[in-house]
């Protein structure tokens, strides 16, 4: 398929994260103050659309608490930078798995499986424009860890998300996600055109090389809106082929700690680089106001 490069594109800067990168960097943010901040600080920078986890503000571990996720929402609509806000629900779904000769029992150490309702209580209490739905099950990174995400929990959460009027942003690890996607918009569970992220380089889906991204791309519909991001030092190079190959590009903390060799990162300096490849490309970067008409987004206040 010819290339059609993306002449008005958005920013999503993925703020944090919930893998284990709370203790490479002092950037990283942790408390829903610091992550508040950080996705502030990216707004500014360009970035049209943050995409936050939460973390334990002690540890700096992965957390579910819907205080955390009110309280990041609740400052982020507080200040007068606008900015579109997207709120994972990819927390829940992972299984850890025992000893190669005894699967089972599961290790309570990691495992989290928690129903559909649960998994969107969050969403439903803050009315983010956007909310993550990872669609499919895979092996993630680490030897025992499976990320899950079966049909009949999509579809339940999918489903919530459509009645709440919040947006799923699809996101696909692998080519079977787009398939999977493609029937929840023909089974009626979400609306089409759909939004759609694709993941490169994520241990163990797709991997980044450009075969396997174009193939990706060409299986996105015509009419829906796409993103796409790769990890670490491949990650501003995804933003120039995002671009060019007609999508959004995503940058931020959760996926790279690093703006050069040596140097650490902050949201707001990721999001300016990527700013500056895609003008210099000859593209121009689009702000909130012009994503929620593109994507028929609502801005909200939360619930109370």
């Amino acid at each position: 398929m010819p290339l059609t490069m993306n002449r008005e594109v958005f920013i999503t800067c993925a703020v944090t994260g919930s893998g284990g990168t709370q203790d490479r960097s002092p950037h990283v943010p942790r408390s829903p103050e610091e992550i508040a901040n950080s996705a502030i600080a990216a707004a500014k920078a360009g970035a049209a659309v943050v995409h936050c986890h939460v973390r334990d503000p002690e540890t700096g571990m992965p957390s579910r608490k819907i205080e955390y996720y009110r309280e990041v929402t609740d400052r982020i609509r507080d200040v007068d930078v606008d900015v579109v806000l997207n709120l994972t629900a990819g927390m829940g779904g992972d299984m850890i798995f025992g000893d190669v000769e005894a699967p089972l029992p599961l290790k309570e150490d990691g495992t989290d499986m928690i129903g559909a309702s649960e998994r969107v209580a969050h969403v439903a209490e803050c009315l983010p424009e956007i909310c993550t739905l990872d669609c499919g099950t895979m092996n993630f990174a680490e030897a025992d860890y499976v990320m899950t995400n079966t049909p009949g929990m999509l579809t339940a959460m999918g489903r919530m998300m459509t009645e709440l009027g919040v947006k799923p942003e699809i996101e696909a690890f692998d080519t079977g996600h787009l398939w999977y996607a493609k029937q929840l918009v023909k089974d009626g569970v979400l609306d089409a055109p759909a939004l759609v992220q694709l993941c490169m380089g994520v241990p163990w889906g797709a991997p980044d090389d450009l075969n396997t991204f174009m193939a990706m791309v060409n299986n996105v519909p015509e009419d829906w809106t796409f993103s796409a991001f790769s990890l670490g030092r491949k990650q501003m190079a995804y933003v120039a082929a995002a671009v060019l190959a007609g999508g959004n590009v995503r940058v931020g903390l959760e996926d790279n700690l690093w703006l050069g060799k040596g140097e650490l990162a902050q949201n707001w300096q990721l999001v300016e680089r990527a700013g500056t490849i895609i003008e210099n490309m000859g593209a121009r970067v689009i702000g909130p106001a012009e994503v929620r008409e593109k994507l028929g987004l609502t801005k909200r206040a939360p619930k109370g």
